[in-house]
């Protein structure tokens, strides 16, 4: 997390449910599949500018992520929790500095237009020939 941000437990809402992934015989029973959601509108840990800007990159103050590939439970809860910490991570990270447009140099204008020049004499070369015997 940005800043060894540590997301509480307690902040964190869990719910189970049955998963329509791998699982054998014991696939319609146990309630394998994860869905986490963290709650950043009531999130202690996070300062008003980092919910501001969680809530504009992501769009709502609720992030919900589920994890349904594995078998075990155990195994989902890990992988949806890994999840939300790389969502909080991108759209807690600084937005990039813009680009700074540069001009073009004296060098690579006159490289351009001397690829230019040589352009246009290759496709006048194409023309028709001429019997000029």
């Amino acid at each position: 997390m940005p800043g060894g941000l540590v997301v509480p437990e307690r902040e964190i809402e869990e719910r189970f449910s049955r998963s329509p992934g791998p699982g054998g015989q014991s696939v319609n029973t146990t309630d394998s599949r994860v869905e986490v959601v963290f709650d950043a509108a009531t999130s202690e840990v996070l300062s008003p500018q980092q919910r501001d800007r969680l809530v504009s990159v992501i769009g709502s103050s609720r992030i919900s992520v589920t994890a349904s590939e594995h078998r075990s439970q155990l195994r989902n809860r890990v992988a949806a929790r890994e999840r939300l910490a790389a969502r909080l991570r991108t759209a807690l990270a600084p937005p990039p500095r813009p680009r700074v447009a540069t001009k073009p140099t004296r060098g690579s204008k006159r490289r351009r237009i001397e690829a230019k020049r040589r352009r246009a004499q290759t496709k006048s070369n194409r023309g028709r020939v001429s019997d000029a015997d």
